[in-house]
């Protein structure tokens, strides 16, 4: 009787444990709600460049679509969290046959998701870096060595990660 008490004691551990993964649900809700913040942000930001046309130079035309760039690509980076995390972590999203899945999401770990992650890091510091370089006159050689080293440093980690995670691949087969 004992061991029978210990097992459904067991059982019910487990169905709680597994149930848990529901509380990252609300997460991805709330960074679904951070996306349509970031597109009311491009939206204003999309409407001030055009209102100002006539108005302002090159650098700034370049400086402001550099932004707009950053906030796609972030955007992009949210998706990618929302979508794989919740089909890798809380339940499967049952798109098969749908013509919009994307394809990146059929073959999507935790693994290949860290190294997605990383690339899309990689591409936002990029963007940082180039408004860096444009804006180089009026920055201190100190702050641009520092956005540099931040830089390779993602880039050093990305290449970090694609590669341990290779590694386990070729484990795993």
């Amino acid at each position: 009787m004992e061991i029978k008490h210990q097992n459904s004691i067991l059982k019910l551990m487990a169905k709680v444990v597994f149930s848990s993964r529901w509380l990252q649900a609300p997460l991805y809700l709330g960074l679904i709600i951070a996306q349509a913040v970031y597109v009311y942000h491009f939206g204003v930001e999309l409407t001030h460049l055009v209102q100002q046309t006539k108005t302002v130079t090159e650098n700034q035309i370049m400086l402001v679509v550099l932004g707009l760039i950053d906030v796609v690509m972030i955007a992009n980076l949210l998706l990618m969290v929302i979508v794989g995390g919740y089909e890798t972590f809380v339940s499967r999203l049952y798109l098969d046959g749908n013509p919009d899945q994307p394809e990146w999401l059929e073959h999507v770990n935790a693994g290949t998701m860290k190294v997605k992650l990383s690339m899309a890091l990689i591409g936002i510091s990029s963007i940082h870096l180039l408004k860096t370089f444009i804006e180089a006159p009026n920055l201190s050689q100190q702050t641009m060595m520092w956005q540099v080293i931040i830089h390779m440093t993602f880039v050093l980690s990305a290449m970090a990660m694609a590669y341990t995670n290779r590694l386990m691949e070729i484990k795993a087969h």
